[in-house]
């Protein structure tokens, strides 16, 4: 009977499943999803986590305890650094210590992932997760090669303007409804933000349905090229941020505010973020200096769904009432 490994639907979920999802495929294993994010997953976080970590590190607690009885291993990578000279957040590094210490929970693997001086290092990790499921190097590698090569369809798929769950469900052969068309008159506004809180609906409180409800067209991050995204990073800012994510979200604000057809501008972030306040500040600087309607939305647990969208319409009014001013210069 094939290994039961758990990936939680939370934080890197939105950057990583296809890939991590067809690495355990190809070794023979059964990935088991936690369940869409809800009020009890939350409550089952706020019950465990400790006060001082962000609304999506609370809600992963409470994915990981959502696959205490469903999986034989929950996998759970300490992410130290994804590219070079580059940091994550230093919540996910901690996060399997903070997790390890709830009873119940099935054992982790949670191979170091630190990419920081060498990207060579991922091949010790992939081996270390591999060696559980086979002895063989040579399928551990080649099981690599095929997961990475989902990786980048994935991407292509997301740079096309499809949603995650959209992208996911093409790799996975699901029927899933495509988006429509978007309507001529419609606005285009950028979202920036950590995946896991604009693609997360229960943490975004599906933020973008309710744009799009509102007439706008949605471009995120991850619509855009790496080496777009990071150029423009590089020409725009001071210094490089020690941030993957932060530096990321700042590249494809710059690029989107430098663009003629983006009409405004919503950051999300998570309350409590050092990385997100000092990106949130950067992104909002230029988008002053540039002259681009910018939002600014904090998320943690106890905001309310009417004063977002109570904020939300008034920034759509707004970018209507440019427009029909603009039309009359």
């Amino acid at each position: 009977m094939p290994l039961k490994v758990g990936i939680p639907r939370a934080l890197l979920y939105y950057y990583y499943y296809p890939m991590w999802r067809g690495f355990f495929l190809e070794m023979g294993g059964g990935g088991v999803l936690s369940q869409p994010s809800n009020k009890g997953l939350l409550a089952a976080g706020l019950k465990n986590a400790v006060d001082e970590v962000c609304l999506p590190v609370k809600l992963a607690y409470g994915h990981v305890l959502d696959l205490a009885d469903k999986s034989d291993f929950v996998f759970l990578p300490r992410l130290v650094s994804v590219g070079r000279r580059e940091y994550i957040c230093p919540k996910f590094l901690g996060f399997p210590d903070m997790i390890r210490r709830i009873k119940g929970i099935p054992k982790l693997i949670d191979t170091n992932i630190n990419l920081y001086k060498s990207s060579m290092e991922i091949y010790r990790a992939v081996h270390e997760v591999g060696k559980l499921f086979s002895g063989s190097s040579y399928k551990i590698w080649m099981a690599f090669l095929r997961s990475l090569k989902v990786h980048k369809q994935y991407f292509k798929l997301l740079q096309m303007g499809l949603m995650p769950n959209e992208a996911m469900a093409i790799l996975e052969d699901r029927v899933e409804n495509l988006p429509l068309p978007e309507p001529e008159d419609s606005f285009k506004v950028a979202l920036i933000g950590h995946p896991y809180n604009i693609y997360d609906t229960y943490i975004s409180m599906n933020i973008i349905k309710r744009l799009k409800e509102m007439g706008a067209s949605i471009v995120t991050a991850e619509f855009l090229p790496d080496h777009v995204v990071q150029n423009c990073a590089s020409r725009c800012l001071p210094k490089k941020l020690f941030w993957t994510l932060g530096q990321r979200m700042a590249g494809a604000a710059f690029s989107y505010m430098e663009g003629p057809d983006v009409a405004g501008l919503v950051h999300i972030a998570a309350f409590g973020c050092g990385p997100d306040s000092m990106t949130g500040e950067l992104i909002e600087r230029s988008a002053r200096s540039n002259g681009v309607p910018f939002l600014n939305i904090t998320l943690d647990e106890h905001t309310g769904e009417a004063g977002l969208l109570t904020r939300l319409e008034a920034f759509m009014d707004m970018l209507r009432w440019r427009k029909a001013g603009a039309a009359f210069m």
